[in-house]
């Protein structure tokens, strides 16, 4: 696919997406937001994992970290005995992607001495750390029953459920933070292919491919590893802060191993190292199982939980563990791979012109 048709397909789907909240009702909505910060963090991942080599699997806890920040940050105290200092949600949400990339700097210098399985299980006890601590610390976190999140607000304007009309549209939470949502999206995407496309994306390209030459030509193979876990726990930061505002309420079990396992699912079906390969993995992990379970009295074998049936959450697992399978044995570029030059679809397309221009020689 030339530059010329991504750029009018992209230009395409951007009008299509800001479109959205003025006809999808308020599942669709949620379900869109809950991508769009999957998203957020699959992107800081696939940098990590995918560009650079480094296998993690304690995504989920600078994703907490990011959460729980914001509301430690953003809350006022007054909700019992939880602690609050009552910033300025904007600032707090800011903070809380510092804090997250601040533990991410602690843990750097082990991140950029260990790597293949030794670094994934390193990063598997943040999770274990997390989680303790998620749990036993009340003040904080509200223990197991989390806390409620409170609503962004920037230069006045509240993203609450307070109803402002547009175009004879109710627009409330959903419909304001999908805004919010396509234009984080959009900058840590254009930032990330940035990285990818330039100088540290060569060198960390090079430390993922042969980690003795890069050493060799000059890269200093430490400094990066731990530079790229910082951003990417930064990214995993932001997508916990959008997380909570899309919730609305923080809860302890969601950042635990599963989620770090999904987001490598993620990162795997959509196409290692690639950032649209993150979006499309980022997508697919994150509304199947909210289709499923939207759909499940019209699917076979999808029914509620406790019914006789698999649960939704359950089938949805069993699909895109099929799916990295799938991907890994078939095409290991993942399903961006498919629309991207030397893929399948685009072959077929270019086969589907040559005939379309032999048939119009032959008509002349």
């Amino acid at each position: 696919m030339s530059e010329r048709r991504a750029g009018y397909l992209w230009a395409a789907c951007g009008v299509v997406l800001l479109a959205l909240p003025f006809y999808l009702d308020r599942f669709w909505l949620q379900a869109g937001l809950f991508a769009m910060a999957a998203a957020i963090g699959a992107i800081g991942l696939t940098m990590l994992t995918g560009a650079t080599g480094q296998l993690s699997l304690g995504h989920a806890f600078f994703l907490a970290v990011g959460a729980y920040g914001y509301c430690a940050l953003a809350g006022d105290g007054q909700e019992g005995e939880l602690t609050g200092l009552g910033l300025p949600p904007w600032l707090a949400a800011v903070l809380a992607v510092l804090i997250a990339g601040a533990a991410g700097g602690i843990f750097s210098p082990i991140a950029g001495r260990l790597r293949g399985a030794y670094l994934g299980i390193a990063t598997l006890a943040l999770i274990f750390i997390g989680q303790h601590v998620l749990f036993n610390a009340h003040d904080l976190t509200g223990g197991y029953n989390g806390r409620d999140v409170p609503a962004l607000s920037l230069f006045g304007f509240a993203f609450d459920d307070t109803r402002v009309m547009v175009a004879s549209v109710p627009f409330q939470a959903a419909e304001k933070l999908w805004y919010v949502g396509l234009l984080l999206v959009a900058c840590c995407a254009l930032f990330a292919r940035g990285v990818l496309r330039g100088r540290p994306g060569r060198a960390m390209n090079a430390i993922r491919d042969h980690r003795v030459a890069a050493g060799v030509m000059g890269v200093p193979v430490a400094r990066y590893r731990g530079a790229v876990f910082v951003l990417s726990s930064m990214y995993a930061g932001l997508a916990g802060v959008m997380l909570a505002l899309v919730f609305q309420r923080t809860v302890p079990e969601y950042f635990g191993f599963i989620l770090s396992l999904e987001y490598l699912a993620m990162i795997v079906i959509g196409g290692l190292g690639s950032v649209a390969g993150a979006v499309v993995g980022a997508a697919f992990v994150s509304l199947l199982p909210q289709i499923l379970n939207r759909y499940s009295d019209a699917l076979p074998l999808v029914s509620a939980p406790g019914t006789g049936g698999v649960a939704p959450g359950e089938m949805a697992r069993y699909l895109y563990g099929a799916a990295v399978v799938v991907i890994v044995l078939f095409l290991p570029g993942g399903l961006v791979r498919l629309a991207t030059t030397g893929g399948p679809l685009a072959r077929f397309l270019k086969k589907t012109n040559r005939k379309t221009l032999k048939k119009d020689e032959v008509q002349v």
